[in-house]
C-alpha cells in the first residue's frame, strides 16, 4: 500500500553541473503533475511527466528543478538591429531639439543600451544536462516512493486495526439480532394484556405480528455482506495500488450499515450500528490518502 503524500530529493553533481530535483506529492483523485524548472528544461516537461507516470498513478505532484551550470560553453552574440536603430534615431531627434548639448553618442554607448546585444547559449539543454536531470529525477522519485511506502504501511496498520473493531461490532449485532424479535413479542404481549384486561391473547394473531416484524427487521443478509466486505478489505490491503478499490468498498460498508440502522427497532443494535459508522468514516478518511 502506498500513501499519496510524500517528498523526495535527488542530486547530480558532476562535470560542473549541479542539479537538484525535489518532488512533493499530496492527495488528488487523479494524477496531476506541475513542473517548475529553468527555461532550459521546457522541452523536457513531457519526459518528466512520463517518468512520474511510471512511478505514480494518483495524486498531485510538484516537481522543482534547480540548476547551476559551471561548464565552459560556447556562447553566441545576437545584435538586435531594430532596437539599435531606434536608439540612434532617438539620439538624432534629441540632438535636433537640443543642438547646444554635447554629443557623446557612440558605438560603445549604444552597445550598453538594454536589449541591443543578447547572449544566447548554443544548443540549449544538451545531452549531459538531460542525463543529469534524468538521474536526479530518478533518485527523487525513488526516495519519494520509499517514503510513501512507509506511510502506506502505517495507514494500512491503522485501517486494519479499525477493521478488527468493525468485525467485533458486526458479531455483536449478529448476536443481538435474534433477541430483537423475542423482545418485540414480549413487549407486544404485555401491551395487549394491559389494553385488553381479562381477555385471552390470540396466540396465532400474536405469532403473525411477530413474524411480520421479524421479516421487516431481519438483517441477516446485511451481516453476511459485511462479513464478506471485511474479508475483501483485508485481502485488498495486501496489494500495492488499492485506493480506488478501498474507496468503493467503504461505500458498500456504509450502505449495509445504514440499512441495518434503518431496519433496527432495537436500541442496542442502533448503538452498535452508529459506532460502526464512526469507524467506517475514519477508514474512509484514511482511504483518501491511499494511492
Amino acid at each position: 500500500m502506498l500513501s499519496m503524500t510524500g517528498y523526495g530529493r535527488g542530486e547530480y553533481k558532476e562535470g560542473g553541473i549541479e542539479l537538484i530535483v525535489e518532488v512533493k506529492t499530496v492527495n488528488n483523485r487523479y494524477l496531476d503533475v506541475s513542473v517548475k524548472s529553468p527555461r532550459v528544461f521546457i522541452a523536457c516537461e513531457d519526459a518528466i511527466r512520463s517518468a512520474v507516470r511510471e512511478k505514480m498513478t494518483r495524486g498531485h505532484m510538484d516537481v522543482f528543478i534547480t540548476l547551476s551550470d559551471k561548464r565552459q560553453k560556447q556562447r553566441s552574440i545576437y545584435l538586435d538591429e531594430n532596437t539599435a536603430a531606434a536608439y540612434a534615431d532617438a539620439a538624432k531627434r534629441i540632438k535636433n531639439l537640443f543642438p547646444e548639448a554635447a554629443d557623446d553618442f557612440s558605438v560603445t554607448n549604444i552597445l550598453r543600451y538594454p536589449d541591443v546585444i543578447k547572449s544566447e547559449e548554443n544548443g540549449g539543454a544538451d545531452d549531459e544536462l538531460i542525463k543529469a536531470m534524468t538521474i536526479a529525477l530518478g533518485k527523487a522519485l525513488d526516495k519519494l516512493n520509499a517514503m510513501r511506502e512507509i506511510e502506506g504501511g502505517k495507514l494500512a496498520e491503522d485501517m486494519l486495526a479499525r477493521m478488527d473493531v468493525i468485525e467485533k461490532q458486526v458479531k455483536a449485532i449478529g448476536g443481538r439480532a435474534p433477541l430483537v424479535a423475542q423482545n418485540y413479542r414480549e413487549k407486544l404481549e404485555i401491551k395487549i394484556k394491559k389494553i385488553l384486561e381479562n381477555v385471552e391473547v390470540d396466540e396465532g394473531r400474536l405469532l403473525t405480528e411477530v413474524a411480520l416484524f421479524s421479516d421487516k427487521s431481519n438483517i441477516d443478509e446485511e451481516l453476511t455482506r459485511l462479513d464478506s466486505h471485511i474479508s475483501q478489505f483485508r485481502l485488498i490491503c495486501k496489494d500495492k495500488l488499492v485506493g480506488r478499490k478501498l474507496d468503493f468498498l467503504v461505500q458498500e460498508f456504509n450502505r449495509e450499515t445504514n440499512t441495518i440502522c434503518s431496519k433496527s427497532n432495537d436500541i442496542e443494535v442502533t448503538r452498535l450500528g452508529l459506532a460502526m459508522k464512526n469507524e467506517i468514516e475514519k477508514i474512509r478518511e484514511q482511504v483518501q490518502n491511499v494511492e
